[in-house]
């Protein structure tokens, strides 16, 4: 796809990308694994590593919740343990982190993967499906970011109840003050805060597993749970209240995913040895212990991850717990930056105001409107649900849904990136899709008590997502059929010279062939043209960044007229001034006070031309006009910038 109009920026297939791998953003020196992994702990497993605080009870306490007979306990402590073996050790860290684009991961660098740009230009019905069910997933995410800040803050606080009952009404109110002060804080950047997430997790790990170890020493029975005959027996003995109680044991896995949407941080090693050389086995041997706990102790099902902690311990813990929520709420919130950056660049959302945090660092933005939004959500739903249990009862039908939709597509990215046959591929995505399948059931009934909400914030997004793509792909042929040729306005000019005025003119073009609506308009309005004319073309390509001699390409076109097309990855933000600055070893040398960048800004109309429905044309229109202006989000110098208005019938 190209652009719509010189307001946007434009894309390009992976057969524009450049055999070099460019340097992934935010990694440290490869000479210091340990600093990656610990930077892995703080920022991958925040999410995964604070569900302790309410997974296991969820089980038994919940809406499906089952008594705490000791078969009962080894049976979900049994499905716990082959759950996260077969999910995150054998789905994410074996096999979808080795389908990296160019370093980065999630589920839209994934689709990106799976459909290159020219299988998404003209789609198949199979195709057309499958990059929905990528852009259903990206905004399934929305709705795990906007939960999990608020059932992991509420989690940790409600630690205070256990201390004290007097506690139990201040809960709520303690957990808005946290999360009003995580999201105050994000304009700041994670960059220096960051640096610290490690070892706080490390601690959060390291003391988990300690108390796991402890309890097991009174209940060493529990140890059987690693048999997976245990979670045969647990169904056969339950039935469908057994099934019903997999949508509780699948809050294990959430945060999987971000394994693999935070990989372009850290890289795949780093989360793998992260993963097995402590998460895993902090991760068991505390369900392990709450498990011991329960079996000695079955009203301890309440809250068993506080009850495994001894008197002393509990106000510590319930502050560890706090710190160790706020970060995997800031994995969450990050990762919802992240992922609007890359919708945007690949043309899925509206320009939105993204600001860098880090002057060294790429990859660390933030977005207001996403932020605040976020807060406002996650406020709300405390109020409404007022417990983690009950949020509980909404949290996993999002992440599940999202798991499956990776698999998916990780079926077609694995055959074109590998080469892999087709009946390799099937059997070992089958296995993935029936755990994931089973989960995806169990969650199914979490509608009626919650669910709805995440599945609502996804089909919103849905919605929204591809009414943009859609409604510039329209745009775009609209005005393509429009422009005149490049070739065509150079002879017409040379036949009729018009005057040329001293300095730059830098004409934005979204089409690198056409001749930009802005230069027409102003030579038909002014009667004139520069010494010196730029066409500029921003290309995005859908790898996550581009380096070097890539970045930009110069042709002279004759009558002083020069041809710039400049790229970037989906992970950069284009900067129109950055780029004209790499032309001078192409001979184009530019000063600021002598260049005038002009742009056209198109006025969308719905009319009755087939094509988008009605009501679709007029949500384009009303978030067209609600886009960051071009100016803006390509970081034009502001006295520097002409805009020339248009009208584009849709």
């Amino acid at each position: 796809m190209k652009t719509d109009s010189e307001g946007e920026p434009a894309k390009v297939s992976p057969g524009g990308a450049h055999p070099s791998k460019p340097p992934q953003p935010g990694h440290a020196d490869r000479t210091f694994p340990m600093a990656l992994t610990l930077g892995a702990l703080g920022v991958v497993y925040g999410d995964i590593g604070t569900s302790p605080l309410y997974a296991l009870k969820s089980c038994f306490t919940g809406p499906h919740g089952l008594p705490a007979t000791p078969e009962n306990v080894l049976g979900v402590l049994s499905l716990i343990f082959w759950a996260l073996a077969l999910v995150v050790s054998g789905k994410y860290i074996a096999f979808v982190l080795r389908a990296d684009n160019r370093g980065e991961g999630g589920i839209l660098a994934l689709m990106a993967l799976a459909f290159p740009e020219r299988d998404r230009a003209n789609p198949t019905r199979g195709i057309w499906l499958l990059t929905g069910l990528g852009i259903f997933g990206a905004a399934l995410l929305y709705g795990d970011g906007l939960i999990t800040p608020a059932i992991t803050v509420l989690g940790a606080v409600e630690g205070l109840e256990i201390a004290t009952p007097a506690f139990k009404h201040f809960t709520v109110p303690l957990t808005v003050i946290i999360l009003v002060a995580l999201f105050s804080v994000q304009r700041l950047g994670t960059g220096g805060v960051g640096r610290v997430f490690g070892w706080v997790m490390l601690v959060w790990f390291v003391t988990i597993a300690a108390l796991g170890v402890r309890e097991i020493r009174h209940a060493p029975e529990v140890l059987a749970a690693f048999s997976p005959h245990y979670a045969l027996k647990f169904f056969l003995a339950n039935g469908w209240r057994g099934f019903q109680v997999l949508g509780a044991v699948f809050l294990v896995l959430t945060g999987a995913e971000a394994l693999y949407a935070d990989m372009g941080h850290f890289g795949r090693r780093p989360i793998l040895r992260a993963w097995f050389s402590l998460v895993l086995p902090a991760l068991f041997l505390n369900y392990l212990g709450q498990g011991a706990l329960v079996l000695n102790h079955p009203d301890a099902a309440e809250n068993p991850f506080y009850r495994l902690a001894p008197t002393w311990a509990l106000y510590p813990l319930v502050g560890l717990a706090t710190c160790a929520a706020v970060i995997a709420s800031q994995a969450l919130v990050s990762g919802s930056f992240s992922l609007t950056m890359q919708a945007v660049q690949l043309g899925y959302m509206p320009r939105v105001a993204i600001e860098h945090t880090s002057s060294d660092t790429r990859g660390q933005v933030y977005i207001p409107l996403i932020n605040w939004g976020l807060m406002v959500a996650c406020i709300g739903l405390v109020i409404a649900f007022r417990t983690s249990d009950n949020l509980a009862a909404a949290y996993g039908i999002a992440v599940v849904l999202t798991m499956v939709i990776t698999t998916l597509l990780f079926f077609y990215a694995a055959r074109r990136l590998w080469g892999w046959s087709t009946l390799a591929t099937s059997l070992l995505c089958a296995v993935f899709l029936a755990a994931e399948s089973a989960f995806l059931g169990a969650n199914l009934i979490k509608i009626q008590h919650g669910g709805w909400f995440p599945l609502a914030v996804g089909l919103v997004g849905l919605v929204l997502m591809s009414t943009w793509q859609r409604g510039r792909e329209r745009l775009r042929q609209r005005i393509t059929t429009t422009l005149l040729p490049i070739g065509d306005f150079l002879q017409s000019i040379t036949l009729g010279p018009p005057p040329r005025v001293k300095g730059t003119a830098v004409f934005l073009a979204g089409n690198p062939d056409g001749t930009p609506v802005a230069l027409l308009h102003n030579l038909k309005h002014n009667k004139m043209l520069h010494e010196r004319v730029i066409l500029l073309t921003l290309l995005t390509e859908e790898i996550p960044y581009v380096e070097g001699e890539h970045r930009v390409t110069v042709t002279d076109l004759g009558k002083s007229f020069y041809r710039v097309i400049g790229r970037h990855g989906f992970m950069e933000e284009p900067n129109a001034p950055e780029i004209l600055g790499l032309c001078q070893p192409h001979g184009l040398n530019f000063r600021e006070l002598e260049t005038t960048y002009f742009l056209s800004r198109e006025t969308v109309i719905p009319s009755a031309r087939r094509g988008l429905a009605g009501w679709r044309k007029r949500l384009f229109a009303l978030m067209a006009r609600n886009a960051q202006p071009a100016n803006a989000f390509f970081r034009l110098p502001p006295n520097r910038v002409v805009e020339l208005g248009m009208q584009v019938e849709l």
